[in-house]
């Protein structure tokens, strides 16, 4: 986007767009997710979220291909709900923390191909680069959806809510949100998770947006250098998933979370400081993202699961990300606004924000050991 003539303001408008489009389809999407099934939506929406913005960014000119690119990005909200509940539906809760292990590692193993991204940089630049990584992501990735497609069968839960939902329009279910809503509203537990949720996706729009900005603006790193520190964080957090996450997978999060969140403000707080061209400094804040990373993206998804009704799953899901997506939405533009006048001010903010995730995480804990508590009492 930099090389192609867009400004600081200008990414971070388009993305708080895109969160306002997903906010649109997050709303929708458990209501699709039930009426046409785990599977089917998921290649549908899949198709269109990730296939056709792919082919946009390869051949993008202006300003006006990344805003058209991220609106229909944006229905990737739908999928996103569809997916979870293809995974975790069939599964026995014993077994989620080691399924989103075996996620993040399949994700981190995929940047081990980065290095070649920053050798083509160096020949040929970085947009024809980017353009030629695109159009080869849009057949990957089409090609990805099919063979899902082809494999995967529809959960139970998934068979229940299509026979419950086959006669009723569309807008019906959406005005069945209401006492899912309130739902939520009388669980702490998940009101909590909601909270930690939102602070990690803040902070991922604004990693996103505005680190290899950061990196390369500030700290003056080359663009062809750019690709080796995913690939050196991607290394590290494998490493953690093999070596450290079996260690901790049966803790109880609220330890292993406030370590994460913790090492993300040492992390954000070191990235601020590195002086220009210090790749060591850099490589550093880098490793201890990873693991923090790897630490809470894990638990997170264990509590998003757990303390969710399995019998409404699709639609608690899709109000939670509703929920959270309007609230993250202003923080694009407010980051590029930030950055605008310094470039370490988006993560100061983040900063601010890992520190409101430890302290949540600490509630979250405090409202388990209640339950707990009170569970056991009413046995007695």
């Amino acid at each position: 986007m930099l090389a192609l003539g867009l400004d600081d303001r200008q990414i971070g408008l388009i993305a708080s767009i895109s969160l306002l489009v997903q906010i649109f389809f997050s709303l929708l999407s458990g209501a699709i997710t039930d009426k046409l099934g785990r599977k089917r939506t998921t290649f549908i929406y899949d198709i269109i979220a990730w296939s056709i913005p792919t082919l946009i960014w390869a051949f993008a000119q202006n300003f006006w291909y990344f805003v058209i690119a991220a609106v229909i990005a944006g229905v990737g909200r739908v999928t996103m709900i569809s997916w979870q509940c293809l995974l975790v539906e069939d599964t026995e809760p014993e077994q989620i923390i080691d399924i989103y292990t075996w996620v993040y590692i399949s994700g981190r193993l995929a940047v081990f191909f980065a290095p070649l991204a920053g050798l083509l940089i160096a020949r040929f630049t970085l947009v024809p680069t980017v353009r030629g990584l695109y159009l080869l992501a849009f057949v990957l990735m089409t090609a990805k959806f099919f063979v899902l497609n082809r494999f995967v069968t529809e959960t139970r839960q998934g068979k229940i809510r299509m026979q419950q939902t086959k006669d009723q329009p569309l807008f019906t279910l959406l005005r069945e949100y209401r006492g899912v809503f309130w739902q939520i509203l009388g669980t702490p537990q998940t009101l909590s998770t909601i909270g930690i949720f939102l602070v990690m996706s803040i902070a991922d729009t604004i990693n996103s947006s505005f680190w290899s900005i950061i990196v390369t603006r500030r700290i003056m790193i080359p663009e062809d250098h750019l690709a080796l520190f995913p690939f050196a964080r991607s290394l590290i957090a494998l490493l953690f998933f093999f070596l450290v996450q079996p260690r901790i997978r049966h803790m109880k999060f609220r330890n292993p979370m406030v370590v994460g969140f913790a090492g993300f403000v040492v992390a954000q707080t070191l990235l601020v400081n590195v002086p220009e061209k210090n790749y060591v400094l850099l490589l550093i804040s880098v490793l201890i993202e990873a693991c923090s990373y790897a630490t809470v993206g894990t638990q997170l998804d264990r509590m998003v699961v757990l303390t969710v009704d399995p019998q409404e799953r699709a639609r608690i899901m899709s109000i939670i990300y509703v929920v959270v997506i309007s609230l993250a939405s202003p923080f694009g533009y407010i980051a590029g606004q930030l950055s605008s006048i310094s470039r370490i001010l988006p993560f100061l903010l983040n900063i601010i924000l890992f520190i409101v995730g430890g302290t949540l995480v600490l509630l979250a804990a405090r409202l388990s050991e209640q339950k707990s508590q009170t569970a056991q009492a009413l046995e007695a």
